[in-house]
């Protein structure tokens, strides 16, 4: 079987359940990762055979991705600012509008060594590795409620970023390890989806992505992000800034939190598709 074999076939079998340009896009994306080519290079060796073992996983990517499990579960890896990060189905797979999200803060935070950068939620670390890259040397913290994110994390750290550091914690209940007044950068993508808009989503995230690290209460859709508020005040340093992912229908409610006192410069941001996704703020 050659690579365009194994990308058609594969591309041909997801039809149905995914749309037609769905499907090859994940038949390409599949094929690129499992021989370690680039799409210009897949093309080129499209009459090349395929190794027999990865001819063999065949049935198996089909029946996975029939199920609907996202492609990046099924390959274990994720591409994030320049990373390929492993993620499983403990971490969110990473957006490409949280990329945004680190790109703003390497932009506006280039050329200040020797900053602190709490990243809270951290997941895959994604966020917290493309911001301790850019912004180097920077002491980088990262905290999640869930060991197992934790670890693949650390998995991930230690190819891009070793010098980074976790801590496990419920981050309602406690605050990180970082001496208050000291914190330059603020960052999180925490749970922001309320119940109510489950119907909303697909199925493979609803199936597959975890829920704890997507879904808030309809009563209290803001709770992370209160706790955010008063964290930013106690260990941001004057000048120190905050950056947020944040539900695109919540952005004025979101902002207020910071707006009402101890923070400047409170801007809600639209992502690359034109909507509502962050909250920057300074602290006064």
């Amino acid at each position: 079987m050659t690579t365009a074999a194994f990308t058609a076939q594969l591309a041909t079998s997801l039809q149905g359940p995914y749309p037609a340009p769905e499907a090859v896009a994940i038949a390409a994306l599949v094929t690129e990762t499992l021989l370690g080519l680039n799409p210009l290079q897949r093309r080129m060796q499209a009459t090349v055979p395929v190794p027999a073992e990865v001819a063999a996983r065949l049935p198996e990517l089909q029946a996975r991705l029939l199920a609907h499990e996202p492609v990046q579960y099924v390959l274990g890896t994720a591409h994030f600012a320049g990373m390929d990060l492993e993620v499983s189905p403990a971490t969110l797979i990473p957006r490409p509008e949280t990329e945004e999200l680190a790109q703003l803060i390497a932009q506006e935070q280039a050329g200040r060594a020797g900053l602190t950068v709490l990243d809270v939620g951290t997941g895959s670390g994604c966020l917290a590795l493309a911001v301790a890259q850019a912004l180097r040397p920077a002491r980088t913290v990262a905290v999640d409620i869930s060991g197992e994110a934790l670890a693949v994390a650390r998995r991930n750290a230690a190819r891009y970023a070793p010098e980074a550091e976790f801590q496990q914690l419920d981050i309602l209940a406690t605050t990180p390890d970082i001496v208050p007044g000291t914190l330059d950068v603020l960052v999180s993508n925490p749970p922001y989806v309320r119940a109510s808009e489950r119907a909303q989503m697909r199925d493979n995230v609803l199936a597959w992505e975890p829920a704890t690290a997507l879904f808030v209460p309809d009563a209290d859709p803001l709770l992370f992000y209160k706790r955010l508020a008063e964290l930013a005040r106690v260990l941001l340093r004057p000048a120190g800034t905050v950056y947020l992912e944040i539900n695109e229908a919540l952005g004025a409610e979101t902002a207020a939190l910071f707006a009402e006192t101890d923070f400047a410069a409170v801007r809600v941001l639209n992502d690359f598709f034109g909507r509502v996704r962050f909250v920057r703020a300074t602290r006064l």
